[in-house]
């Protein structure tokens, strides 16, 4: 099976768009991926997904190596069986929330929680303390249990802030995990009977020498794909659109492009999309979601989204947003779901949910569609109000 097919690119950007292949179905690109941390996308179902006609959603490896643990999920024959997903998933290795778990924003790179050495890293639960370690081997390990259709290298996650020393550092421990995990993978590609496809994670933080290098190094391994990491990618769009400059004539043109974290603001995934990226995914929707936060076309205070939980809604008897046609858009207002908060109603997260979802998917569809007819410069203005 070919991977990932790139059916056409736009005359004035970067903007791709293209089609991933799964043995659990194919992934049209530009492509947002819901987050389903623990096996569950937050508020939503397996019937809710569908709905909203999510392609892949991503499972993290690190919460679910802690609970239910990979043994489980493998025994229950891999994550799309144990939570009724019959369609792609993607897995992170669990790096970013192993490194973050104690992580101090200094040189050193590490906090009380984590312990980095040239294996690997020692690192305490968040739930009962207790001592774990995760490897290069281990990471691929647990994936392939876990059994999702992509799986990412166990990397060390650069922070935003770090010097040239730690971020050179990282990067080239990062990419001698890279070799291992890569041999690691090869050992067993098809546990669950189905194929399993690795990516590489580019590091060197906003360092625009160590980026090319490692997009360098990376292309260069048997990877299915490139993902570019690091904790600047999707908090700081300015260094994230700088950054996928650099590294963007340098990773094959013939694997997917992705992003990891990206999606704070409906806006960014225009701007990562201008920039070559495939593939993004963010807790942010869902987050915000649960917190009252409504997607929206309009921009208020400079960003696609308003409170809910606003006075001004309590007689708003309009859809959350006028040109969305999700399930709750359609079928109730903006003053029904402002009660539903305001009342501490689980529905109210849930209808929020679908439709903060169901808002990106949209655009990354109407985006892939603008790229192959060679105008995604002009609708991402449109949509920017930028005309």
């Amino acid at each position: 099976m070919k991977f990932f097919d790139l059916q056409h690119k736009d005359k004035s950007t970067h903007a791709r768009a293209g089609v991933i292949h799964t043995d659990h179905g194919d992934i049209l690109t530009p492509i947002f991926m819901p987050v389903g941390t623990q096996a569950t996308v937050k508020t939503l179902d397996s019937f809710d997904l569908e709905k909203i006609k999510a392609q892949i959603i991503l499972g993290n490896t690190y919460h679910l190596h802690l609970r239910p643990g990979e043994d489980l999920i493998d025994g229950a024959g891999g994550l799309h069986k144990f939570m009724n997903w019959p369609h792609p998933i993607l897995t992170d290795s669990g790096g970013f929330q192993v490194f973050s778990l104690g992580l101090q924003k200094t040189e050193q790179g590490q906090g009380g929680l984590t312990k980095i050495d040239e294996d690997g890293v020692t690192f305490r639960s968040h739930i009962d303390g207790s001592e774990h370690r995760f490897t290069p081997e281990a990471a691929i390990q647990i994936q392939h249990k876990i059994g999702a259709d992509i799986i990412m290298a166990f990397d060390e996650c650069t922070p935003d802030t770090a010097d040239k020393k730690y971020a050179t550092e990282a990067m080239e421990r990062t990419h001698r995990w890279a070799k291992r995990c890569v041999e690691e993978h090869k050992k067993e590609t098809k546990r669950h009977g189905y194929e399993q496809f690795l990516f590489g994670i580019v590091q060197g933080a906003k360092h625009r020498d160590l980026r090319e290098e490692s997009a360098k190094i990376i292309s260069s391994l048997d990877f299915d794909g490139v993902a570019i990491g690091g904790e600047s990618i999707g908090y700081n769009m300015e260094a994230t659109a700088e950054i996928l400059d650099w590294v963007y004539p340098i990773i094959p043109e013939d694997k997917p492009h992705y992003a990891m974290g990206l999606g704070l603001d409906p806006a960014d995934l225009l701007v990562a999309i201008e920039h070559g990226v495939d593939m993004f995914d963010c807790v942010a929707p869902t987050r915000l979601a649960r917190h009252g936060m409504i997607f929206t076309k309009e921009i208020h205070d400079g960003k696609h989204r308003v409170n809910i939980k606003n006075a001004g809604f309590i007689k708003d008897f309009t859809p959350l947003d006028s040109d969305c046609g999700c399930f709750a858009c359609q079928n109730f207002t903006r003053a029904y779901i402002h009660h539903l908060f305001v009342a501490d109603e689980i529905t109210g997260m849930r209808l929020a949910t679908i439709h903060n979802l169901h808002f990106m998917l949209d655009l990354t569809n109407q985006a892939r569609t603008a790229i192959l007819e060679d105008r995604f410069g002009e609708f991402k203005r449109i949509w920017n109000h930028e005309l």
